[in-house]
């Protein structure tokens, strides 16, 4: 399939070829929940914790004698059924992340990538390049072309001028090619990959 090309003025710069086999698929969304869970419960930090009966601050001495006093038999006041006793099988620090196929992650952004082309939300940019970092001028680019909610995949490097004007605006995220993700494609409304980056892409997923 054929993308036209833009620059950063809206000018035409041509026409680039797309591989079906990445951007042309049938997207599954089973597939893409598949990935973007696997790719959340990695980033999720698992810090949880709850103290335990030997680690609460109360005194471990017997509270009162065991025997006599018509009440229940207990031990301390660390116990669980006390008020600030330990926490009894509480969330303990973890990790949550599972394991998921190499293939099967590859072929979730490959569906991506399609879902994106398919919808009429990818926009092939010739290069991601700013002589100047203005933040401004990135900015005003970037309404002029309807971008409120854009991912820009650059190729194997991004422009620094470009990076660093793009670091304030609110919902301009931009990533190199081998950052290219599953869930940041997805959470945003436009697509724009570079040629460079297009290149790259097919080059990791063929």
């Amino acid at each position: 399939m054929k993308a036209e090309v833009i620059r950063l003025d809206a000018a035409k710069a041509g026409e680039v070829e797309l591989d079906d086999a990445i951007f042309g698929l049938e997207p599954r969304a089973d597939l893409l929940h598949r990935v973007v869970r696997w790719q959340r419960a990695r980033a999720q930090a698992g810090t949880h914790k709850v103290k335990t009966r030997s680690e609460t601050s109360y005194s471990s001495k017997k509270i009162y004698r065991q025997k006599g006093t018509g009440g229940a038999r207990h031990g301390d006041r660390n116990a669980p059924i006390f008020r600030k006793g330990g926490v009894y099988k509480g969330p303990t620090p973890r990790s949550h992340a599972h394991d998921l196929p190499k293939k099967v992650r590859a072929l979730g952004l490959r569906h991506a990538l399609s879902a994106k082309a398919g919808e009429g939300k990818l926009v092939v940019l010739e290069s991601a390049d700013l002589p100047e970092a203005k933040t401004r001028a990135l900015a005003k680019a970037a309404e002029s072309l309807g971008w409120k909610r854009a991912l820009v995949i650059d190729g194997a490097e991004v422009n620094e001028n470009f990076a660093r004007a793009a670091r304030n605006i609110d919902g301009l995220d931009v990533l190199p090619s081998i950052g290219a993700n599953v869930y940041d494609i997805l959470r945003r409304d436009t697509l724009v990959i570079t040629k460079a980056g297009i290149e790259a892409l097919e080059a990791r997923l063929k």
